[in-house]
């Protein structure tokens, strides 16, 4: 690749380091969104008496709800430490021994304990991982720089479900659990290969070690954070689902991983130029457009009536995702403090783990209603957004005159 064009697009070691092992994190984390539900329908409940739809849900949603909580403690740990490397790799390895747990358990419980392992596991990793990306990055390339990382990740989230899918209909559930764990163990290699720790310039923010420093906080960065948490409160509602979707479509898990993985099509695609065009346009209206385009798509998804509907509108919910992701980080890594970087890029990461960990959880409450609920009230949500980022975030690239 052209070295100039690929530094004027926020590119360089550091980035392209993070971007490539944290891709094979996701294919290895990724891989077991076909397999739980399938799973829990297999195993005893014990003394749970609950639909499964709400079995899955909670024991997706666990993962996101402890990774959420303890997101802000692990970014000023971060932060405190100034060792951003081997928190990155701590974290990979907890998500690595859960991962591989999973071929061990043989009843509900089991699994709740071991998603919450890797909850933590994945807390210690992202803050710290996030923080170093603000600190390699500069604002006039940072949407680039942060579009290179989403895009090389939502690689390994696409690839995750659909070799999850492949191996479980082929081999069985074991291989799927050692798979992704030796993906997960790749990507810990890879950074102890690559990644190179940056040192923190001025750590005086993080001298008290406050967990919440209201210094570092503004009503923009709050923003951003409910912006991702929508994003990601939207298009995980599905993973619960699966059961109800192959049966209503007349698909296997392979069909479902496929469905799945076509949302990041989009953001693969055009993640580096959403990314560089917030460096451009700035930062808020995309933003505020992603939302906007996700609430008709995101109400859509409870009226499918065929594999093919669902793959479009994933596809466009993978657009509209890509929209709000790159800029909400960029924004946040632009009003950056240093010293404070971790706590300031948990927050969005937070916002992405709770809607991680309420969408799918919701989706198998509301589902009990009436199939459609979850979806609808998705849509609402993401209208809601907008209006709160319109109101609230204050641009922070400035717009060059001809």
């Amino acid at each position: 690749m052209n070295t100039r064009y690929f530094t004027s697009i926020g590119g360089n070691r550091h980035v392209i380091a993070l971007s490539i092992a944290r891709m094979a994190e996701a294919i290895g984390n990724s891989i077991l969104f076909i397999v739980i539900p399938i799973y829990v329908a297999e195993l005893p409940s014990l003394s749970f008496n609950w639909a499964v739809p709400i079995m899955v849900g909670v024991l997706i949603s666990l993962y996101g709800l402890i990774n959420s909580i303890l997101q802000p403690f692990m970014g000023a740990l971060s932060d405190r430490l100034g060792r951003r490397k081997i928190l990155i790799q701590v974290g990979m390895l907890i998500m690595g021994v859960g991962t591989f747990g999973f071929s061990l358990a043989d009843r509900y419980l089991h699994l709740v304990a071991l998603r919450g392992l890797q909850g933590v596991g994945i807390a210690i990793t992202i803050p710290a991982a996030m923080s170093l990306m603000a600190a390699v990055t500069k604002k006039e390339t940072r949407g680039g720089s942060m579009g290179i990382y989403s895009m090389l990740r939502m690689i390994g989230f696409t690839a995750g479900p659909v070799i999850g899918g492949f191996i479980l209909v082929h081999f069985g559930f074991n291989a799927v659990f050692y798979t992704g764990t030796a993906f997960i163990l790749l990507a810990l290699v890879l950074v102890q290969w690559w990644v190179r720790e940056v040192p923190v310039e001025n750590n005086n923010n993080a001298a008290k070690f406050k967990i919440f420093d209201r210094s570092l906080i503004n009503p923009g960065i709050l923003s951003a954070m409910v912006a991702t948490f929508i994003m990601a409160f939207s298009f995980s509602m599905v993973t619960t689902l699966e059961n109800e979707f192959n049966a209503k479509l007349g698909i296997d898990a392979l069909g479902f991983s496929i469905a799945i993985s076509s949302m990041m099509a989009g953001r693969i695609l055009l993640q580096i130029p959403i990314g560089r065009l917030s460096d451009r346009i700035g930062r808020k209206p995309l933003i505020i457009g992603g939302l906007i385009l996700m609430a008709p798509v995101s109400a859509l998804m409870g009226e499918v009536t065929a594999l093919w509907q669902l793959i479009a509108l994933r596809m466009i919910q993978g657009l509209a995702s890509g929209a709000i992701a790159a800029p909400a980080f960029a924004l946040v890594g632009d009003m950056g403090k240093s010293g404070g970087e971790g706590r300031q890029m948990s927050m969005i990461t937070m916002g992405f783990g709770f809607g991680m960990a309420v969408g799918p959880l919701v989706a198998g409450i509301l589902a009990v209603a009436f199939f459609q609920l979850p979806f609808y009230t998705a849509g609402a949500l993401c209208l809601v957004g907008a209006f709160v980022a319109y109101r609230n975030i204050t641009e922070t690239v400035t717009r060059k005159k001809r």
